[in-house]
């Protein structure tokens, strides 16, 4: 294993870990540079048991021996170069603290296609135009503890493997298969052809309330959650099967999507 301690930051093999701020990150796309941020042991652990490979790992001097350990215990590990600079210069480096032990510049998996998840799947999540990173893993860890097997972003929907959906998600991006769909309409037919009943959840007129559908749920459901603000397009409830809500008290009208999420999967766990 490469140990490499670094007193300078004028060595280009740094470069995956420069300006790592969410500023920063926003105007320098993760997935165009081909790799994503995963931080803290913990996530750099379930990042290596999917089978993802690291490019190399930045940590602090009382954190090697157990990053060594980690990355010891993965086949495709074994040749990572690991950087090792005091916290200072680290903190320098990617533009804030590192408290978490590590952070590792992991290679991007291939996606796979959408049709191959669903193959032996029966409740799947799909999410729509979310546009704040935090709600991508906070939904990622809630479906994914619940029992999701699977989850599917569209196109508009944040990265969840942005340094902070990785690290709010506790790493469970790492552990649910999931994919990226062009649109929830133009993967319906996906869905049906696989033998899915495609829920919008939404505040709809037409909607059922998440009670009466749990009682009586189709065998392969996907639950289809929408951006932060207005939600799911009229466009996206259309091509839904059903469309489900969540009753609500106290003149509140919805909850956040992660939650809901997590109250939609739970009501389903146990049908069909």
């Amino acid at each position: 294993m490469q140990i490499i301690r670094i007193d300078t930051l004028d060595d280009a093999r740094l470069d995956d870990y420069v300006a790592l701020t969410d500023v920063a990150l926003r105007r320098r796309t993760e997935p165009e540079r081909g790799l994503y941020i995963a931080e803290s042991q913990t996530v750099l652990e379930r990042a290596l048991r999917a089978g993802h490979r690291p490019r190399s790992v930045l940590v602090a001097p009382r954190w090697l021996p157990q990053v060594e350990q980690i990355l010891g215990e993965s086949a495709a590990a074994a040749d990572t170069p690991i950087f090792v600079g005091e916290e200072p210069v680290l903190e320098q480096l990617t533009g804030f603290h590192l408290h978490r032990g590590a952070l590792a510049a992991m290679q991007r998996p291939e996606l796979p296609d959408a049709s191959a998840l669903l193959a032996h799947a029966r409740r799947v999540v799909v999410l729509d135009g979310l546009v704040d990173h935090t709600n991508v893993g906070a939904a990622f860890r809630s479906v994914a503890g619940i029992g999701a097997d699977a989850v599917l972003v569209t196109q508009t929907c944040a990265d969840p493997l942005y340094r902070r959906s990785v690290r709010v998600s506790m790493g469970t991006v790492l552990q649910v298969p999931w994919t990226r769909i062009e649109s929830l309409e133009a993967a319906v037919p996906v869905f049906r052809e696989a033998g899915f009943e495609t829920v919008a959840m939404a505040l709809h007129e037409d909607a059922v309330t998440l009670d009466e559908y749990a009682a009586a749920p189709a065998e392969r459901v996907a639950l289809v959650f929408g951006s932060e603000g207005p939600g799911l397009t009229a466009r996206a409830i259309a091509a839904a099967d059903r469309v489900v809500r969540i009753p609500m008290h106290h003149g509140v009208d919805s909850l956040n999507v992660a939650a809901s999420a997590a109250v939609a999967m739970w009501a389903l766990r146990g049908a069909a």
